[in-house]
């Protein structure tokens, strides 16, 4: 593991080999599971200014839920989540030759809103566990996931370098610096 200030990174963030694909995984990881996405209170109201922009491109389910529970529900430690269309899939998705995307995403990318997604969504498959002193920052293995961990292998890239974005919109560019020059430092041993 590696300790930048205090977050403390798995060893799993730097050595496995990961790369979205989504033309082999279909984004299945917004479709599957037994409840929403991981919300930080502050992006409730992002969600919720955000979502006339957002509405367009999400499906007639997902308004329905949203219309009807609002942008987040509890998950079942009681913490934030985005709310599932029959307890399966996320509010927010749309589908692009069959490709499952997130709607929130596209008003972000069309430059209709500022806020790109929630954090736990931008850096999935790492998941932050927050503690008293520290958070721990891991990588969360799926078997959805594993046409990512093979065109990982074929790209060279490790988990940490595919997340490269979502780490600094998380925790800083001078924080990911450290850590590459910490696992740089590592792989020279």
């Amino acid at each position: 593991m590696i300790v930048i200030d205090d977050k403390i990174v798995s060893d799993d963030v730097v050595n496995v080999m990961f790369s979205c694909n989504l033309s082999a995984c279909h984004g299945d990881c917004c479709i599957e599971g037994d409840e929403g996405a991981p919300l930080e209170e502050s992006e409730i109201s992002e969600l919720e200014d955000a979502l006339d922009e957002v509405a367009p491109y999400m499906t007639e389910t997902g308004l329905k839920v949203v219309d009807n529970t609002g942008v987040f529900d509890y998950g079942a430690d009681g913490d934030y989540v985005t709310p599932l269309v029959n307890d399966r899939e996320c509010a927010f998705v749309y589908f692009e030759n069959n490709i499952s995307l997130c709607a929130i995403e596209k008003a972000y990318r069309e430059g209709k809103i500022k806020f790109i997604k929630p954090i736990s969504c931008h850096l999935y498959p790492i998941r932050i566990t927050e503690y008293a002193d520290f958070e721990a920052v891991n990588y969360h293995k799926w078997p959805i996931c594993s046409s990512a961990l093979s065109h990982g292998v074929q790209q060279g890239t490790a988990v940490y370098q595919s997340l490269e974005e979502p780490l600094v919109r998380k925790y800083g560019r001078k924080w990911y610096d450290k850590l590459v020059t910490e696992i740089n430092k590592t792989s020279d041993e």
